[in-house]
């Protein structure tokens, strides 16, 4: 089912009399392809949650419209939408069985749409099939581990059949290990069932692992749409280079001259067709190989051995972060431990420039 967001804006009234309405989504316009997952990602408070509640109906938009396929469902109801919703909390009904959690939304079908006893229960035991939960359908909530207690919320979600499958911060609640093993499952049910799926979350790791394409949001509006390594390769701005990647990106005051990248007093890089400029210099920890001849000397403060990767930690004035971190190969590894400073190279394409006023990238040939 092809989801289309047309001008989308919701906007909520102040609370204070002098107060200014705080718009939680501006302008949203995007054309979700048929099958496709995508991961809506952003800081909290940036509208992720507000976008999936104006999507299955919770909430009214102020203006602009949603289309489901070739149906205007901006006004529908909710339950007349043919959305599967899955929370962040599970909500499931601690007094019921696995088996009655997942059939009772069938049970509220009416008209033609009403099913026989049997054929809940088949739609409910094929639902948790496709989640894998079908040997637990007698135990109840408590008899059950959060990972267990998420995939009976998806079920539930599946089970209506749904056009539109909406996940809202589904992993939040789960330890590191279940988080990796759900975000895996979520992934493979989508593929079979190839439900279009809209995935909120503030991790940009989930996001970028599960994700056809991606659509990174800051107060309430669009910064970035794109395929995950597209957008992690090519930021737009400085808040999307910050935003994706762990560990985060380095961050450093800089300026061009003579088509030159200076961080400091040292020349780092050549940046063809740059003009003279101050900039912000964002180079990502893969970015930089250690060279004893490199341009860019930093203060050594420590080595983590992280058993494929070493990370050297060092430091420099520039930098807006207390440290710097450098990914850099295990075979690759010198001992650094009784020097003071260390010396790198930066590879080109882990190295972006931006406009220290605007934040806009700022391109290099």
């Amino acid at each position: 089912m092809k989801v289309v967001l047309q001008n989308l804006t919701k906007r909520f009234p102040s609370r204070s009399k002098n107060g200014s309405d705080v718009i939680a989504v501006n302008d949203f316009t995007f054309e979700i392809p048929d099958g496709k997952l995508i991961g809506l990602l952003g800081p909290s408070g940036c509208g992720k949650s507000t976008t999936l509640n104006l999507l299955s109906g919770l909430q009214k938009p102020t203006s602009g419209k949603i289309f489901f396929g070739d149906d205007d469902v901006t006004n529908l109801s909710p339950e007349h939408r043919g959305v599967g919703l899955v929370f962040q909390n599970y909500a499931l009904y601690p007094h019921m069985t696995v088996r009655q959690n997942i059939m009772f939304p069938l049970e509220n079908l009416k008209g033609a749409d009403k099913l026989t006893k049997q054929q809940m229960n088949e739609r409910a035991v094929e639902a948790a099939k496709l989640v894998q939960i079908d040997g637990l359908m007698e135990r109840k909530p408590k008899e059950l581990s959060g990972g267990q207690q998420q995939r009976v919320a998806i079920a539930r979600a599946l089970v209506k059949m749904p056009r539109v499958l909406l996940l809202d911060e589904p992993l939040s609640n789960l330890d590191a290990r279940l988080r990796l093993q759900t975000r895996e499952e979520i992934r493979r049910i989508q593929r079979e069932t190839k439900i279009t799926t809209i995935f909120v979350t503030h991790d940009q790791e989930e996001a970028m692992s599960i994700s056809d394409l991606i659509i990174v949001m800051k107060d309430g509006v669009i910064q970035q749409i794109g395929k995950p390594q597209d957008v992690y390769d090519n930021p737009i701005n400085l808040f999307v280079a910050k935003f994706l990647g762990t560990p985060p990106i380095n961050v450093f005051e800089g300026h061009v001259k003579g088509e030159k990248l200076f961080i400091g007093d040292e020349a780092v890089l050549n940046v063809p067709g740059v003009s003279d400029c101050d900039v912000n210099v964002a180079i990502r920890p893969e970015g930089f190989s250690l060279r004893n001849d490199g341009p860019f000397t930093c203060k050594f403060a420590n080595l983590e051995v992280m058993g494929r990767d070493i990370s050297v930690i060092a430091q420099h004035t520039a930098c807006e972060a207390e440290n710097i971190r450098a990914i850099i190969s295990s075979e690759n590894r010198a001992d650094l431990t009784s020097e003071d400073t260390v010396r790198f190279a930066l590879k080109r394409d882990k190295v972006f420039l931006f406009d220290r006023v605007s934040g806009n990238r700022i391109s290099f040939n």
